[in-house]
């Protein structure tokens, strides 16, 4: 299973905004991007590109869109072939898929505090889902799914503290959280309009794959 592993504020950095990849310390002084707000490499400040080509657009807008969700260049473009050949815009359909992602789920529950959090956790088989242990973090739920904290991680010191702020989760509004049992339920397939926190115009990642 591929993933990253360097220097996540990094990524941020070089995206020229938050992704909030590190979950609470991206809320603090200490996030990078407070600190050193222009693209990494040996030059600093200096070293700004005052002008993006129409590709180099597109591409960043890709890159933005699959490091936000933790996806590698492979899995993304296999959700690109799936997101295009389902009914309705590409752009919007692609975005619901990696929101289905069992990882976000996770975190969109409240469950971990970034997507990396949840992945590892999903990883190592905390959750159920309608019953079943699943370690796939790419697993994509589906309407009347139930996902669950595993009964015998619950008595883990992660999970008991996680319980008393677990109540004052917001969930987006396709999905629904029992804080007393942690258990969360997939209401319906996400729209884009309830995915207010990803900041990225979907478009330009279709015309990216379509040049």
């Amino acid at each position: 299973m591929a993933r990253y592993t360097g220097p996540v504020c990094r990524i941020c950095r070089r995206e020229g905004i938050k992704l909030f990849l590190k979950g609470e310390r991206c809320y603090t002084s200490k996030c990078a991007m407070e600190r050193r707000p222009y693209p990494p490499g040996m030059h600093g400040p200096e070293k700004r590109r005052t002008k993006l080509s129409d590709y180099g657009l597109r591409l960043r807008e890709k890159q933005r869109l699959r490091r936000i969700y933790g996806v590698m260049e492979r899995q993304f473009r296999r959700y690109f072939e799936m997101a295009s050949k389902a009914k309705g815009m590409t752009g919007p359909t692609l975005i619901t898929i990696l929101e289905r992602r069992l990882d976000n789920v996770v975190y969109r529950l409240g469950f971990a505090s970034s997507r990396a959090q949840a992945r590892q956790l999903v990883s190592h088989g905390h959750f159920t889902v309608n019953g079943r242990r699943v370690d796939i973090p790419s697993y994509l739920v589906k309407p009347g799914d139930i996902i669950s904290v595993k009964e015998e991680s619950r008595d883990k010191p992660y999970f008991k503290a996680l319980a008393e702020s677990l109540a004052q989760t917001n969930v987006p509004p396709w999905l629904s959280l029992d804080p007393l049992t942690m258990t969360g339920k997939v209401l319906e397939i996400p729209r884009r309009e309830d995915i207010t926190d990803v900041p990225v115009r979907e478009q330009l990642v279709v015309e990216f794959y379509s040049r």
